[in-house]
């Protein structure tokens, strides 16, 4: 199983980070180790002072596909949930200014929060789909899928062109605006809709 995400692919968090709006998706890796399941506690690594989330829309793969066509792109992921790709802001800064891959600002061990993975036929509309983040029972980010710059079809048609997409590898689909720093003693929960998906603390 590998972890694809997609970086600025809602334009007004593209904003809020001084980044330019992209024109094709922006594709990062995270591995295996990074991802943190059932509301399991997140550490706050040590390597790091300026730890973000960023809340995302997560679908699992469920076909192996290589240069998939658009048209049947739908058939090739099964599953919906949410999660947070945690982000060393102070790593990535350091390491754009020098124009190095983002690894180990985007891929330590834990850095990718996921929920309950359910059918995606239980969505009635994938690309209306409004979801969010609670950080100490308040709202920090909201947003809808509608508002994605290339929506879940588009990303594996893009993906697939260069890696091979296999059965339960996870997309992590980007963040909306309202990205922001945690704290020892946070706790974060995210939501479709007004389904509570998952839990967090920050020890």
């Amino acid at each position: 199983m590998k972890i694809l995400a997609v970086g600025r692919n809602y334009i007004d968090h593209a904003k809020e980070l001084n980044n330019p709006v992209p024109s094709t998706p922006v594709i990062f890796m995270k591995p295996d180790t990074a991802v943190l399941k059932d509301n399991k506690d997140f550490y706050y690594p040590e390597f790091s002072n300026d730890i973000h989330y960023e809340v995302e829309v997560v679908i699992r793969i469920c076909n192996e596909g290589k240069h998939i066509a658009p048209k049947f792109a739908h058939k090739y992921y099964d599953a919906v949930g949410l999660g947070i790709d945690f982000t060393a802001r102070d790593i990535q800064s350091q390491h754009k200014d020098k124009g190095l891959p983002w690894e180990l600002a985007k891929s330590f061990d834990h850095s990718a929060v996921i929920s309950p993975l359910l059918p995606k036929e239980e969505f009635a509309d994938l690309k209306d789909l409004s979801f969010s983040l609670q950080k100490n029972g308040n709202t920090v980010q909201s947003g809808n899928t509608k508002d994605m710059i290339f929506d879940f079809d588009t990303l594996l048609v893009f993906i697939s062109q260069y890696i091979t997409l296999r059965k339960g590898d996870l997309i992590y689909t980007g963040t909306p605006v309202g990205v922001g720093a945690i704290a020892i003693g946070d706790k974060f929960e995210g939501f479709i809709g007004a389904r509570s998906m998952f839990t967090c603390y920050i020890k």
